[in-house]
């Protein structure tokens, strides 16, 4: 059998990037010399829709309505359709990058039609105030098109949305039924555009895969197998991705292979090879691996036995196929860390498979993205970045790890600088303590710019309880070493954690207070705290005080639970307030006002003393300094220069990018200085340790290197750039 695959992302994920779930199996897929293609179905949806041509088609389309059932915002709208056809296409271009001018005429706030998105332009404005013509152009093209969408979803099609198409439909769906009734309703207006689109992908095509990483893809996935099987029916339709692998996991329902023919679960590249060597005839359906399938009218569910394809073995994403340039670089909210998840290309990579860690009792480690760790070798990473710019022409890096390694992402910063690779990129970690101010200048100085991490509850006895492995004062001092470093640090904030109590809730809040105002975090997020079926609280809820109410067992997703909390506060109550408090904490005030300020009912006085933050980020204590100790010099090559025969001092010169350095030394330390920074720290490839520069030291004669590294001598050079990792 000559096989053809083709790689389907269904609408919609997001806007400025791919998702990288199709490139990441075309690169596998390439190792196996298979023949592939893909697509993103979201982006094309988009770019098809928002166009002169596109709203043309959907104005005629919403006239043939009765435009009285419609809201005085859509028909405000409609009224204004000649002003979206002349603006939209170079709309679309400015936020593709193609069109950078035009962000004058957008700010003259003339140019663009307004409706109800742009009501809130008078609260944003202040938050705006410091920000540059093109991000306030970008966000007031955002509004522009949520306005759109908002005429879109009240008009056309009520499951539309740029990230969350039907999301409602595959949200904690424990009955198929609702899909079911929607996927055998007539097609939607956006359902025959994807139809328009997805047909011509097919010429040829043996095998189509969906990725379905959210419940927002979920609609759209099954509404392109039903389109293949209704059209195409020789073609297999194979669906995998993060939605299967969290909600899917107990699947009993038959229905839902009426769509598709096969589901599989966690890593796709293993059951991807062993389905498609079956649909060679290769091999039997008992050997598939982590797949679902209906036979006899039941859904059966073959484990496998075969060992997974070593993470460092899959190869490196391919993104050949996809619009790379066409992506839309949108600013939907003013928080950083969202920006930078909606502003610019990213490529996708990952230092390790799973979560070195693995303990958190409110994250799914029982599954196997997290609980199977397997790092790769810097060397390879470096590698993989190096094709991806050569593919993509893009230099910035999203690393999704569950939470990257410090010591990898140490071996990673270091083979960077001695590539003289010059990315941006950046990653999730945990608050780990090996993070040092000279790690982090390292992590900053390969082009580091942000970290996101999980400070959750603020409150170390529930941090304890869900086995965090920090406190409070520790997640501090580490986000305060990459904040003095330059790198933003953006913090997941969680309420509701079971047993939490309404002071536990408020001095949480005062700690999040502290942290903005000691310039701690640049950017946070609170979330409502869920219990998942495959958490250590969700599968055994009694050891943490909780007990599970809900859903029904039902024959298709199994993940969100519904719990009670005897012991715990009414948390939903909290979360206008704690929002409300954090945006602006976020944008530099109201850290005066007294936390009851931000409530609009009584809340408990906080515990927690005003210094707190300051005080552990002031108590750090000394790194300590290992024989393994790595050194790395961030600065250019020294001069040394002599200050004359009757001194006793030589200068150490050096120009760097923004400074000039001038250090001067007693003559006796020159050979040992030369060889530190001429045969050592130059040469980028040599792995320079504690032990060797003490050994050297002691060799030439001089003894004490405990006071030595005491000397100002040293702390200037610590201080310029010398860093100890």
């Amino acid at each position: 059998m000559n096989q053809h695959i083709l790689l389907l992302t269904p609408p919609f994920t997001q806007l400025n990037t791919p998702y990288p779930a199709t490139a990441y199996l075309k690169g596998f897929i390439n190792s196996l010399e298979l023949s592939s293609d893909q697509a993103d179905l979201g982006i094309e949806i988009i770019l098809h829709l928002f166009s002169r041509k596109g709203l043309i088609s959907l104005f005629e389309s919403i006239g043939s309505q009765s435009n009285t059932k419609l809201s005085k915002n859509s028909q405000r709208i409609i009224k204004l359709q000649k002003d979206y056809l002349n603006t939209i296409d170079a709309v679309i271009k400015f936020l593709q990058y193609r069109n950078p001018t035009l962000a004058y005429n957008i700010c003259d706030e003339d140019f663009l039609p307004q409706a109800r998105r742009f009501e809130q332009l008078e609260d944003l404005d202040w938050a705006f105030g410091t920000m540059g013509i093109q991000d306030r152009a970008r966000h007031l093209a955002t509004l522009y098109l949520e306005d759109l969408s908002d005429l879109i979803q009240e008009a056309v099609d009520s499951h539309f949305g740029f990230s969350r198409y039907a999301e409602r439909l595959g949200r904690s769906a424990t009955d198929f039924e609702p899909l079911y009734q929607a996927l055998e309703a007539a097609p939607s207006y956006i359902d025959h555009i994807l139809f328009k689109l997805l047909a011509p992908k097919l010429e040829n095509v043996t095998i189509v895969c969906l990725t379905v990483p959210f419940p927002g893809n979920l609609y759209g996935a099954l509404r392109c197998g039903k389109y293949i099987k209704e059209n195409q029916p020789h073609i297999k339709v194979i669906m995998g991705g993060g939605y299967p692998n969290t909600e899917l996991r107990s699947l009993k329902e038959p229905r839902i292979f009426k769509y598709i023919d096969y589901i599989t679960l966690d890593d796709g590249e293993k059951p991807l090879m062993n389905l498609f060597d079956h649909l060679d005839g290769k091999l039997p359906k008992g050997s598939l691996k982590r797949t679902f399938y209906l036979e006899g009218g039941e859904v059966v569910y073959q484990r496998g036995i075969h060992q997974d394809i070593p993470f460092s073995k899959v190869g490196t994403p391919d993104y050949t196929g996809l619009p790379i340039q066409d992506y839309l670089s949108v600013i939907e909210i003013v928080n950083p860390m969202h920006r930078l998840w909606s502003d610019g290309r990213w490529n996708k990579l990952t230092m390790a498979h799973g979560c070195y860690w693995k303990k958190c009792t409110f994250c799914d480690i029982s599954l196997d993205y997290i609980k199977n760790y397997e790092p790769i070798s810097a060397s390879l990473i470096c590698d993989r970045i190096e094709e991806l710019i050569s593919q993509t022409k893009q230099t910035g890096f999203h690393f999704v790890d569950e939470a990257a390694p410090p010591a990898l992402m140490r071996e990673l910063a270091i083979e960077l600088l001695r590539r003289d690779l010059k990315i941006t990129w950046w990653t999730n970690i945990r608050f780990e303590e090996r993070f040092t101010y000279d790690l982090c200048r390292l992590l900053k100085a390969s082009g580091c710019i942000a970290v996101s991490g999980g400070l959750e509850v603020a409150s170390d006895r529930l941090l304890h309880l869900m086995q965090k492995g920090v406190t409070v004062a520790q997640v501090a001092r580490v986000a305060h070493n990459f904040t003095q470093s330059g790198i933003m640090v953006h913090a997941y904030l969680m309420y509701g954690f079971p047993t939490q109590s309404a002071e536990e809730t408020i001095d949480s809040l005062e700690m999040v207070r502290q942290l903005f105002y000691n310039n701690v975090l640049q950017s946070a997020f609170w979330h409502l705290f869920a219990m998942t079926a495959h958490s250590p609280v969700g599968m055994a809820p009694e050891k943490f005080g909780v007990t599970k109410s809900g859903p029904v067992q039902g024959l298709f997703a199994d993940n969100d639970l519904i719990h009670d909390d005897p012991e715990g506060t009414e948390h939903e109550w909290f979360s206008d307030g704690l929002k409300k408090a954090l945006f602006n904490y976020m944008h530099g005030i109201g850290f005066e006002y007294d936390l009851q300020e931000w409530f609009d009912f009584e809340v408990p006085k906080t515990s927690v003393k005003k210094n707190f933050i300051e005080n552990a980020i002031l108590n750090e204590p000394a790194a300590k300094v290992k024989e393994s100790t790595k050194l790395i010099w961030l600065g250019n090559a020294p001069e040394f220069i002599s200050q004359g025969k009757k001194s006793d001092k030589i200068l150490l010169y050096i120009e760097n990018k923004s400074t000039s350095i001038e250090i001067k030394f007693t003559k006796n330390l020159l050979p040992f200085i030369k060889w530190l920074f001429v045969e050592k720290l130059e040469n980028k490839s040599n792995n320079l340790t504690m032990i060797q520069i003490k050994e050297k030291y002691e060799l030439l004669g001089f003894n004490d290197f405990e006071a030595f590294l005491q000397t100002s001598l040293w702390i200037r050079l610590k201080h310029e750039g010398l860093l100890m990792v």
